[in-house]
């Protein structure tokens, strides 16, 4: 039996809450035009994935906590009755943190159970297990946790043998244990209304540690699906390439997948080639003799014959110039890279930027 089919066998009564207020600074310049929720992921905004995700586990109620270009959530989803849920929208006035903008959505929710998201999360963890696992301990809260090779990067959350959490260490230089915070929890409501309210307030450095203190039941479910953390241009790539290639889950995908996802009315040439999950947004044209590999085209993109693109985030409307090389970089909306350019190791070319031809190389390093 699948993780879907397990989550939508016996539908929870729960309510969900997902965190999209960030401004994305890790993935500018192209979250200059839009929220990171909102990038295109496989051909869809990301967010569309994790609400497909919500909604198979049987999740009808979804609050979002938005603040920067808030409005681009409403006008892309509205009330939410075209996936079968029904959206509300609390936007955040001042930065809350992570518990605060929780805490900022209280008066939203009547569930007893409320299943808490982090908007940059692509995760294929079965929902309805995690719940089960939170009732099942009579937990005050349920923390998702994955195990990772390198921990420090993360918050490192130890268990006893009965799961139970014993500290919530934030990016310690020596973890005693490789399992992280995979920001999605499951709090029962009273502990939601009993966050201060008005203040910002972080579930890593004040919440969770507070409850601990406080001898509250604070439950780990380990759980060895698909995640990533997509704050970073590398992981975005990596992640709607996955989501194309299928090693990722969601219902949200436009259309078929398998090496490429072609979008629209784009336009591939007989000769170019286009694999390794990439995106080829609507209205693109890959020209001939280009290679595509592991990348994302936004809407509008144009790839110059014999041109290379791995690796790297092309935005929309950008022109990438003959013979030019991408690897691992990052070109901004409408910019031009200018032929025989070659762009590496995280480069990012901000929108509006004309670079000019004959071979200049530039690198981040």
């Amino acid at each position: 039996m699948t993780a879907d089919t397990q989550e939508s066998a016996s539908p929870p009564e729960a309510e969900a809450v997902v965190l999209v207020g960030g401004q994305g600074v890790r993935l500018r310049p192209l979250t200059l035009s839009a929220p990171k929720p909102m990038l295109p992921t496989a051909g869809v905004p990301f967010l569309s994935h994790l609400l497909s995700r919500i909604r198979a586990a049987g999740i009808e109620h979804v609050v979002l906590g938005t603040s920067y270009k808030a409005e681009v959530f409403e006008e892309h989803f509205g009330d939410g009755s075209d996936l079968g849920l029904h959206i509300e929208y609390v936007v955040e006035d001042e930065p809350l943190d992570t518990a605060g903008a929780i805490r900022n959505v209280a008066d939203r929710l009547s569930a007893e159970d409320v299943v808490v998201f982090n908007g940059d999360i692509l995760s294929g963890v079965d929902l309805g297990g995690l719940l089960r696992t939170h009732r099942s301990n009579r937990a005050d809260v349920t923390l998702h946790l994955v195990e990772v090779a390198d921990p420090h990067r993360f918050g490192c959350v130890p268990t006893d043998a009965d799961g139970r959490v014993t500290a919530f260490l934030e990016k310690t230089d020596d973890p005693p244990v490789d399992q992280i915070n995979a920001g999605c929890y499951v709090f029962r409501r009273e502990v939601v209304e009993s966050i201060p309210a008005g203040r910002p307030v972080s579930v890593e450095r004040e919440t969770f540690p507070g409850l601990l203190a406080a001898g509250a039941r604070v439950q780990g479910h380990v759980d060895s699906s698909y995640w990533l953390d997509m704050g970073t241009p590398a992981a975005f790539v990596r992640g709607s390439a996955d989501l194309v290639l299928g090693n990722a889950p969601s219902e949200a995908l436009p259309g078929p997948t398998g090496q490429a996802l072609v979008l629209g009315d784009a336009e591939i040439a007989p000769d170019a080639h286009v694999t390794g999950g990439s995106t080829v947004g609507a209205g693109s044209v890959v020209e001939s003799g280009a290679r595509v590999t592991g990348s994302v085209l936004f809407d509008g993109v144009r790839i110059g014959s014999g041109a290379v693109v791995e690796r790297s985030v092309v935005g929309a409307g950008a022109v990438v110039g003959p013979g030019a090389e991408l690897v691992d970089a990052v070109v901004g909306d409408g910019a031009r890279v200018g032929e025989g350019c070659e762009l590496r190791d995280g480069l990012r070319v901000w929108p509006e930027v004309d670079l000019p031809p004959n071979g200049v190389r530039f690198s981040a390093s």
